[in-house]
C-alpha cells in the first residue's frame, strides 16, 4: 500500500495529491494566500511577491514557485510575511491611479479586495505623478496604464493562451510598462480583440470600451425603433452581477429589464444561430459531397476570423462564408422588420447584447454595412447590460420574466448551444445528420463533441459517409491545428474555432468571476436550456422555414448569399510599418517590398536584395538620361500589403505587383523611370 504523502501547513497535515507548487495545496487546505500573477493555466511569473510563505529551513518563500515536497512545514501567517505583504500592497497602491468609484472594475477589483483584506487605510509611500495617456483607439478594449501594476497577467494569457503576443513588457526598472508593440495602441497591432486580457487583469488597467451612452442616446429619442439581440451565453451569466450563480439562465429577467428600460422589441441571437446552421450546414455538405475545399472551419468567432485573417490568410477559403449569428441578425433584421414593424429601415436601432469584445469589432467591418447603413449599430457586453440595469435602479432579481418577441425571438436548444465549445459542431451534426441519412435524429445528443479540452476530436458516421469533426478552443490551439493542415498532417472535414477557453462563455465581455468552476456552470446553464425547450433542432424552426419561404428563397440561393454570406482577407498584423533602406527625399518612386511572413517564404526577401543591388549599380542607359537611378528610386521593406494570398506583393510607385518577380518589378520600375524622364522635359 502507498505510504500518503503530506505537508505540514500551519499545523494541520494536507495531503499532495499532484499539486504543482505550495499556494495550490494551501488553497486545498481553505487558505486563500493573497495573489495578483498566479493563474493555473498561466506559466508560473512569480512578480506580486504577495503569496509568501514561511518554509522551515528554507525562510520566506513564494508559495507559487516553491514545488511541492513531502514534509515541509510551513506557516502561512506571521507579523513578517504580514508586513511584508502589506508593503508590497503599498508599494503597488503607490504607483496606481486610484479611483475607486469610477472605475470599471470597483465592484470586483483584486486590488480593492486585498487592500480590505489586509487592512490597509492609508498609503505611505509618495504616490507617483507621471500620468499616462489611455489608449482608447480600439472599438474594443481601453487600455489606462496609470492602473497597471505590472503583474504581467495580459502578457501572458495573450502570448500562451492565445498565441497572439500583441502586448509585452517594455523598458526596464522604473520604466517598465506594458504595452502593444513599438509604443502603438491596440488598434495598430496584431489584437484579435478576443478580451482575454480583461479577464484576467485583476486592476482595471484593461477593459471593454463602453458604448453605453450611444445606446441611452437612441433609447432616448422618439424617433427611433430600439431593438436588441441576445447572444445565448449572456443569459448563463448576467445574473451573476447580480449576486446570482454562474449558470443561473435568466432569459426572462434580461427581456424584462431591457423592455421597462425602453427598448421597443427584444429578440434572440439564438434565432440566427439556427439560421447559420441551416447556410454553415449546407455548405458544408456540399463541400463534403463534391469534393470542395476541406476542411470547412466555423465562421462564428470574429476573434478567430481574424486571427486567421492575420496569420493564416491562406487558409481563408477553408472558413464558411457565413456571416456570424449576430450579423445574420443585423442583415436579416434591417431586410425584414421595417415592413413587420410599420418603420423605415434608418429608424431601426439594433443593439446586440454580447459576451464578447471582439463583437464590438465586427460590427464595424466594412463588409457589414449595407449602402452605409450598418447591420449592428450597437454592441453592448454582458457587464455593460449590467450597468445600464443597475443605473436604472431596477432590482433585477425581482423582475417578473417576459417573452421574446416573435419571429425572431424564437428559437430551438441548437442555436441556445452556440454559447459554448462544441454547440456549433453539435448543432450542425443534428442538422447534418438528417440531410445525410434522411432519417428522423431521435437521440439529439451528440456529447463525442463535448468537454473541455482545448482540442477535441469525434469520428461520426452519418449514412454513408464518415465525418471527422474538429473542436478547438483558444487560439493557440487553433494555431497548432492551422500548422498541422499546412503540413498535410490534419484531415478533419469540420472545424469548430472559438477564440475564449470555453467558448463565449468565458468571453471578454462575461462577468469576471474567481471560482474554479464557473466555465462548467455556464456550460451546463445552456445545455440545461437545450433540454428545457420543445425543439432542439436548427431545422425544426417553423421561423425559419417561413423566412426561407416569404424572404430567403431557397437555402444557399442567391438571396440567401446576399444577405447572410460575407468574404475574409488577407489582414495586417502592424498598420503603418515599413522599414526604411537609404536615405531618402521628397518626389522619388517609391518600391515597397513586403516582408511579412507570406510574402518571405515565397520569396520576397530575394526580390528585395535584387532590387536593392540593381538600383544601386544602375543601368546605364538611364544613367546618361538621369544620373544615378539611386537619385529617383527609395526602396523599402514592408510588413503587409493584406493580399497574402497573392504573394509574393511588391508595389512601384501606385502600382500593385502580385505574385511578383524581379523581372516584373524592374519592367514596372523602368516604365515608371520612362514617364518621369517625359515629366520632366
Amino acid at each position: 500500500m502507498k505510504r500518503e504523502e503530506y505537508m505540514i501547513i500551519d499545523g494541520m497535515k494536507i495531503p499532495i495529491e499532484g499539486e504543482k507548487n505550495i499556494l495550490e495545496v494551501c488553497r486545498k487546505a481553505n487558505i486563500e494566500i493573497p495573489t495578483f500573477c498566479y493563474h493555473s493555466d498561466l506559466s508560473v511569473y512569480g512578480a506580486c511577491r504577495l503569496c509568501l510563505v514561511d518554509v522551515e529551513g528554507q525562510g520566506i518563500q513564494a508559495s507559487c514557485s516553491t514545488p511541492v515536497q513531502k514534509g515541509l512545514k510551513i506557516k502561512t501567517n506571521t507579523a513578517e510575511i504580514r508586513e511584508i505583504r502589506k508593503t508590497n500592497l503599498e508599494l503597488l497602491l503607490a504607483n496606481h491611479k486610484i479611483d475607486c468609484p469610477s472605475c470599471v472594475r470597483s465592484s470586483n477589483c483584486k486590488l480593492q479586495d486585498l487592500t480590505r483584506r489586509l487592512g490597509i487605510d492609508e498609503i505611505t509611500y509618495k504616490k507617483t505623478d507621471k500620468i499616462e495617456p489611455i489608449d482608447n483607439f480600439s472599438p474594443s478594449i481601453v487600455r489606462d496604464a496609470n492602473k497597471c501594476v505590472l503583474c504581467g497577467d495580459c502578457v501572458r494569457v495573450c502570448k500562451e493562451i492565445q498565441s497572439v503576443g500583441a502586448i509585452d513588457f517594455c523598458n526596464r526598472g522604473s520604466n517598465t510598462k506594458v504595452m502593444p508593440a513599438f509604443g502603438k495602441n491596440f488598434s495598430e497591432v496584431e489584437c484579435v480583440y478576443c478580451g482575454q486580457c480583461l479577464t484576467i487583469c485583476p486592476t482595471g488597467a484593461l477593459y471593454a470600451k463602453s458604448e453605453i451612452e450611444k445606446v441611452w442616446e437612441d433609447v432616448y429619442n422618439e424617433e427611433k425603433v430600439v431593438i436588441a439581440q441576445i447572444a445565448p451565453a449572456v443569459r448563463v451569466a448576467l445574473s451573476e452581477e447580480f449576486g446570482g450563480e454562474a449558470g443561473d439562465v435568466s432569459i426572462g429577467q434580461i427581456v424584462a429589464a431591457l423592455k421597462r428600460m425602453g427598448f421597443d422589441h427584444v429578440y434572440d441571437t439564438s434565432f440566427t444561430a439556427d439560421l447559420t446552421i441551416f447556410e454553415e450546414a449546407t455548405e458544408f455538405i456540399k463541400r463534403k459531397t463534391e469534393n470542395g475545399v476541406l476542411p470547412q472551419f466555423t465562421s462564428c468567432c470574429p476573434g478567430w476570423v481574424k486571427f486567421a485573417e492575420q496569420y493564416f490568410p491562406d487558409l481563408i477559403p477553408n472558413l464558411s462564408s457565413c456571416k456570424s449569428p449576430q450579423q445574420m441578425f443585423g442583415s436579416v433584421a434591417k431586410e425584414i422588420l421595417p415592413e413587420i414593424l410599420g418603420v423605415k429601415k434608418e429608424n431601426i436601432v439594433l443593439i446586440s447584447i454580447m459576451p464578447c469584445t471582439a463583437k464590438k469589432f465586427e460590427a464595424k467591418r466594412d463588409e457589414f454595412k449595407k449602402d452605409e447603413i450598418a447591420e449592428v449599430d450597437h454592441v453592448i457586453t454582458t457587464v455593460e447590460l449590467a450597468k445600464m440595469i443597475a443605473e436604472t435602479g431596477l432590482q433585477f432579481n425581482k423582475l417578473a420574466p417576459q417573452s421574446l418577441d416573435l419571429p425572431l425571438g424564437f428559437k430551438t436548444g441548437g442555436g441556445v448551444i452556440f454559447g459554448n465549445s462544441g454547440g456549433v459542431s453539435e448543432a450542425v451534426l443534428r442538422y447534418a445528420h438528417e440531410k445525410l441519412t434522411g432519417k428522423t435524429l431521435e437521440n439529439i445528443d451528440f456529447s463525442m463533441v463535448r468537454g473541455t479540452k482545448g482540442i477535441r476530436e469525434a469520428n461520426i458516421q452519418l449514412g454513408d459517409i464518415n465525418l471527422k469533426v474538429g473542436i478547438i478552443h483558444s487560439l493557440s490551439n487553433a494555431r497548432k491545428i492551422c500548422n498541422l493542415i499546412k503540413e498535410g498532417k490534419c484531415d478533419y472535414d469540420f472545424i469548430e474555432v472559438m477564440a475564449c477557453p470555453g467558448g463565449c462563455i468565458d468571453g471578454g465581455g462575461q462577468p469576471v468571476s474567481w471560482e474554479s468552476d464557473f466555465k462548467e456552470k455556464r456550460t451546463q446553464g445552456l445545455y440545461n436550456v437545450d433540454k428545457m425547450l420543445q425543439l432542439h433542432k436548427p431545422q425544426d424552426n417553423p421561423y425559419i422555414h417561413e423566412l426561407y419561404k416569404n424572404n430567403l428563397g431557397e437555402i444557399g440561393g442567391a438571396k440567401a448569399h446576399e444577405l447572410l454570406h460575407t468574404h475574409y482577407h488577407a489582414r495586417r498584423r502592424i498598420t503603418e510599418s515599413t522599414i526604411s533602406l537609404g536615405d531618402h527625399t521628397n518626389k522619388k518612386i517609391e518600391i515597397k517590398v513586403c516582408i511579412g511572413t507570406n510574402c518571405f517564404v515565397k520569396g520576397s526577401q530575394e526580390i528585395l536584395k535584387k532590387v536593392m543591388n540593381y538600383v544601386s549599380e544602375h543601368n546605364l542607359e538611364q544613367e546618361i538620361e538621369f544620373g544615378v537611378i539611386d537619385d529617383h528610386v527609395d526602396v523599402n521593406a514592408t510588413f503587409c500589403m493584406e493580399k497574402c494570398e497573392k504573394a509574393p506583393n511588391v508595389k512601384v510607385g501606385n502600382i500593385s505587383i502580385e505574385k511578383a518577380s524581379f523581372e516584373k518589378v524592374i519592367e514596372v520600375l523602368n516604365k515608371q523611370l520612362n514617364l518621369k524622364l517625359v515629366s520632366m522635359e
